[in-house]
Formats: structure tokens, sequence, C-alpha cells
């Protein structure tokens, strides 16, 4: 079953990225704190139903009799404290994805995504220097996988910087949207990279923490409620942010901002089943979500890009591959 649980979270990443672009209108100062409310709304509803859930299913049947999607699903044992101890972990991926949702507005899903799901790389880089990798894992092909995703990265801000006006306005002649170029623009997914990554390092350190009994002092399923809580905590201050002190109308009929999270939220949750079942392949299949948030701008954004641009991305995507 792993292997369908991959490819829909997968899919429902992939389907996080094209919702949230769509509704996030370059025109809408507030348009990111929107896409925060309804990502973390429905995060936090999941939360609520994985509490209640986790409370039954102790008392009943047990965790352990429960298929992988199920317990993704229905499941949690978190407790209080563990929000404050992953609040920190918590905050640095919800900042990395804020910083990601000021983006859609300023440059193509086809080159920021694939920016951001090379975080992997950096938080590789950090756990090797901080020793929480251990030496089995640093290969060959892994070495590969980093190298390519930098030559990558660096590949498209040498194209982005270099472009001529002129042939980036041709270039966007069919496109839904228009993009000036722009350094700022470039860094917000970079921004997005850098954090996103120390908060994978973060995770892979609370991880390593042991209480005196030699257990984790956190559990897969509370560490996924502590950032789903986290999540609907800052959801409910873009929404009086949004409503009260901006003045703004935060629904707008826009229904795509909500798919946006009614996706991420269940890509969290085929995400956690493929951790409980085979991880490691799963994530190989799981990182190649950005290829179909780049085929998915091409077909409903019209979004084209260079051959230089698609050569940059391709070389960091097998790194991704690689890496994964």
């Amino acid at each position: 079953m792993f292997f369908i649980f991959s490819l829909l979270a997968l899919l429902f990443w992939s389907g996080s990225d094209i919702f949230s672009k769509i509704g996030s209108r370059p025109n809408d100062k507030n348009s990111h704190w929107k896409v925060v409310f309804a990502v973390g709304f429905i995060m936090g509803i999941h939360f609520f139903i994985t509490v209640i859930g986790g409370k039954i299913i102790d008392s009943t049947v047990g965790v352990d009799a429960l298929p992988k999607f199920v317990a993704s699903l229905f499941y949690t044992d978190f407790v209080l404290m563990d929000f404050v101890r992953y609040l920190p972990v918590a905050g640095l991926y919800i900042l990395a994805m804020v910083f990601g949702y000021i983006g859609l507005r300023y440059i193509e899903l086809s080159i920021s995504s694939p920016i951001c799901n090379c975080s992997g790389a950096l938080a590789f880089l950090l756990c090797i220097v901080f020793g929480l990798t251990s030496k089995e894992d640093i290969t060959p092909i892994a070495i590969v996988g980093v190298v390519l995703i930098t030559l990558g990265i660096l590949g498209l801000g040498i194209v982005e910087s270099r472009e001529d006006d002129e042939i980036r306005q041709a270039r966007q002649e069919k496109a839904n949207r228009k993009y000036a170029k722009s350094f700022l623009a470039f860094m917000l997914p970079i921004a997005y990279l850098i954090i996103d990554a120390l908060g994978t390092y973060g995770d892979e350190f609370i991880f390593s923490i042991e209480d005196s009994a030699g257990n984790g002092i956190i559990t897969d399923y509370a560490a996924n409620s502590a950032f789903e809580l986290t999540f609907f905590v800052l959801a409910i201050f873009a929404f009086i942010w949004v409503k009260f002190v901006k003045k703004d109308t935060i629904f707008a009929g826009n229904k795509h901002l909500f798919l946006g999270g009614l996706c991420e939220t269940l890509g969290q949750v085929f995400y956690m089943a493929v951790m409980f079942s085979d991880f490691t392949v799963g994530m190989v299949i799981i990182s190649a979500y950005c290829a179909l948030s780049v085929l998915w701008g091409r077909i409903f954004l019209k979004e084209k890009l260079s051959i230089k641009h698609y050569a940059a991305i391709i070389t960091a995507f097998a790194g991704i591959m690689l890496l994964g």
C-alpha cells in the first residue's frame, strides 16, 4: 500500500501548490495570510478529529490494530506538552511556508516549487555537519544528489538574472500572469529552502532526544498534531489580521485556497502513512511532486519557461530523486 500512499501524497501536495497559486491573486497584498488561514483552518479540523479519535481508539481497539492510513487520518497520542516541545520546529516549517505563499504572487510556480523542494539537500548537509547523520548515509549517490541540486538552483538563479525583459515578456505572452524580473522574487523560495531545511534539522534533533526510559520525547503522531495545532493558531491570527486590521474579506468566494488547504492536509496524512510503511522507497516517489507542480503550472497557468530554465529544473529534480 505504501506505493499508493506515496502517489496520493505526491498528487495532493502538488495539488496544494497549484490551488494555492491560483488562489493567490497578484494584486492582493493579503493573499499569503488568506492562504495561511485556509491551510491552518483545514489542519485545525484534522487536529481535533485526531484528538477525539485518539481517545476513542486508545480506549477500544488500540492504534496497532488499525491500518496505517486509518491511524494517520483519525489517531494521535498528542498531549499539550507536545505542542510546547515541537513549537520551535513547527514554527520554522510554517515560517518557510509563509515565505513560499508570499512568493506565489511574484514568481512562476514552475520555478518556485522545484527550488522549495530542494530543502532536503541543505537539511542533509546540516545533519552531516552537526552529527545527526551516520557515515553510512553519506554515499556517492547522496553526494551527487546534493551537487546536482546545488547546480540546478545556481543555474536557475543565473538564468533568471540574465534573461532579457523583452524575451521574458514574449515568453509570458500567453500565460495567465506576468512577472517582472526581480531578485526579491527569486529569494522568496530560497528563503523557504533555508528555513524549511532548518525545520527538518530540528525534526531530526528532537526525535533523537530520549527520556530516562530510553523512549523518544515525542512521537510522529504527536509531532504532526503539534504542527497542525500551531498552524491552526496562526490561522486564527491570520483571520483577525485580515478581517479586522486590514478590513478585507478573507473568503471572497475563493474556493481554490481551501482546496489548497485540503490538499496540503491530505498530503500530510498520506505522508504519515508512508512513514509507517516503507519510508525509504516512498520518499523517493513523494520527492517528485515538484515535477507534477511544474506540469500543473504549464497546463493550468500556461507558464512557459525557456530551455535553460527547464535544464536547470531537470538538474535539480534529478538531484532531489537521488537524494530521496
